[in-house]
């Protein structure tokens, strides 16, 4: 099975189930402050799943574009990917676990579906743990779908109870299924869960019943959610019978296309480059405008970037054929995923300039490399460690150098030092981002949800003084200031800045209401509405109108009244990336 063929397969099933199929949401989460990437379906969703109606009902499908960076250092094995895609249905405040878990057997085991044997199919339920109890109506519930109760397991809150994103919010236990893929046990001992490879997890079934309070106790939530979650990646391999995710046929075809070019091509490296570009070319086209930096997500798409190309260098690949791995995502995904075509030419440009940029570094860490080891002193696990922080000089590249060179060394002395710095590195680099706001909306205080509000009245004053061509392409708004970045190829003059300020604070003195109004997408662009219609799934949207100046689809927090807004004023306007500007501002 392909595996457009299983999301189509997936869309169907629940379609004919009464979901609405709606767009994936931006790799950037817009609703949730707590994390880089939207690592699951369930971000974009978050004001719904706390009870926000959604424009596409109360059951919804999709598949959500996934980045995952906690095991950037396990691709290359069979099984870890940076971006994935998540199959995913949700239930907000409708059915609850007696559909959930008997939809998901049917659709797992029918032969009109994926026909997978049921005896290869395990389970697990959450045991319970202090005033949460055991989830022994799950138990039951697979015990009627067909599961027998000796394959069904009952594991604690650290595997089977999900959430909450942050400090407080929606969670509740959960029910994995997982998939027996035929090796033998590692131990008596091994079951679901363990971390031999025996099983393998494919779906994830949420029940979010309960709402953690800031003082850590658990209260019932009025509107109950089911949230799933099924890999595609994955279950594709596991359908075909793969030992590698790497086998199904999109990352099949990468691979074979860079070891063609490649004059001495290793599977790990091969792996890693293409999982790399491959994420770094999703957040790269993503709407939210992403580049690489030194910070937050800019800062991990640059160390994507860069070691696709130090295993390039490695197996003897030209870094400038990188461009033609993202070609082929663009041909195998754009159907799905129309924004990989849309800002194609500025995935292109990114990675040509970041490419660039860091060959002139990399050459600048040999001759580093050279200045130290004709000094005379022992090599050091502390020079291949600054090697790597300051150059991004891979251990693999310092150790083949040294060989090269004919220098005397102690590996295992190298690497312990190396790999205790790297770990103090990761570990500062941890904390310094925890809790830390990243993208899109903040919170919804009323200080950010003016700062929204005025953002709709800066897009469209700009697309009626400089163009229609201006778009959104990402935004970051606190409750102290705005940060939006649109597509305009050149600079603002002082008096375009002025003009677009002025426009705004005149809606703004207007005093004017603003509503939303839930309709379809032909109804919207046939309003006027602002948005990119052409990647959404569902059939409608929710538009938000400032008076009679904004029409926008968005789905945060906005004032009721643009009255007691305050003055905006435009603070810096500088270059985002190529066609991209940047503007920061404030409401005084």
């Amino acid at each position: 099975m392909q595996l457009r063929q299983l999301k189509q397969l997936y869309f169907q099933f629940f379609q004919e189930r009464g979901h609405t199929l709606i767009a994936s949401g931006s790799i950037v989460p817009v609703n949730d402050p707590t994390v880089l990437f939207t690592t699951a379906g369930m971000h974009p969703l978050t004001p719904n799943l706390m009870g926000e109606p959604h424009p596409g009902g109360k059951r919804l499908v999709n598949s959500q574009k996934c980045i995952r960076t906690g095991d950037i250092e396990d691709v290359g094995d069979d099984s870890h990917l940076t971006f994935f895609e998540m199959l995913g249905n949700w239930s907000l405040g409708d059915y609850f676990k007696t559909e959930s878990i008997a939809w998901s057997f049917e659709f797992l085991t029918s032969p009109k579906y994926l026909n997978i044997p049921a005896d290869k199919l395990s389970v697990t339920c959450f045991a319970g743990e202090g005033n949460i109890p055991k989830d022994t109506e799950s138990f039951e519930l697979w015990r009627k779908a067909g599961i027998p109760g000796g394959r069904i397991y009952f594991l604690g809150k650290k595997d089977n109870f999900w959430g909450p994103v942050g400090n407080s919010g929606p969670c509740g236990p959960d029910t994995e299924i997982f998939y027996d893929i035929g090796k033998p046990k590692c131990s008596a001992d091994c079951q679901p869960g363990c971390k031999c490879g025996k099983f393998l997890e494919i779906w994830n079934n949420v029940f979010m019943e309960f709402n953690k309070t800031t003082a850590g106790t658990y209260e019932p939530l009025q509107q109950k959610n089911v949230d799933t979650g099924m890999g595609v990646e994955r279950t594709t391999a596991v359908l075909n019978g793969y030992s590698s995710v790497f086998q199904i046929e999109y990352l099949a075809e990468m691979i074979e296309l860079i070891r063609q070019k490649s004059s001495k091509p290793e599977v790990k490296s091969l792996r890693i480059i293409v999982d790399h570009i491959k994420a770094a070319t999703f957040m790269l086209a993503d709407d939210a405008g992403l580049e690489p930096s030194n910070t937050d997500q800019g800062y991990v798409l640059r160390r994507l970037i860069r070691r696709a190309i130090r295993h390039a260098r490695m197996i003897g690949l030209e870094p400038k054929e990188l461009l033609s791995l993202v070609q082929l995502v663009n041909r195998q995904y754009h159907i799905d995923y129309p924004e990989l075509s849309r800002n194609s030419e500025r995935v292109i440009s990114e990675l040509t300039k970041e490419t660039e940029k860091f060959l002139n570094t990399l050459d600048k860490g040999l001759k580093e490399f050279e200045r130290i080891t004709s000094s005379g002193k022992s090599i050091s696990g502390d020079d291949a460690f600054n090697l790597y922080q300051s150059y991004g000089f891979p251990i693999e590249m310092f150790f083949e150098e040294l060989d090269r060179s004919g220098q005397t060394y102690t590996k295992d002395e190298i690497l312990t030092t190396y790999n205790l710095q790297l770990s103090s590195h990761q570990d500062k680099s941890r904390t310094s981002s925890a809790g830390k706001f990243k993208g899109g909306l903040a919170d919804h205080s009323e200080a950010s949800t003016k700062y929204h509000t005025a953002n709709h009245l800066m897009l469209e004053s700009m697309r009626r003084i400089l163009g229609p061509h201006v778009e959104q392409r990402g935004s970051n708004i606190t409750a102290e200031r705005l940060r939006f970045d649109f597509s305009h190829p050149d600079k603002l003059t002082p008096e375009q800045i002025k003009q677009i300020e002025d426009m705004v604070n005149e809606q703004i003195a207007r005093d004017l209401d603003v509503h939303f109004e839930e309709m379809t997408v032909p109804e919207a662009k046939a309003q006027g509405a602002t948005g990119v219609f052409e990647h959404k799934y569902g059939d409608k949207v929710k538009v938000y109108f400032v008076g009679d100046f904004s029409k926008e689809i968005c789905g945060g927090p906005h004032v009721t009244n643009t009255k007691g807004m305050g003055k905006l004023k435009i603070t810096k306007e500088e270059a985002s990336s190529s066609g991209i500007r940047r503007v920061k501002a404030i409401l005084e």
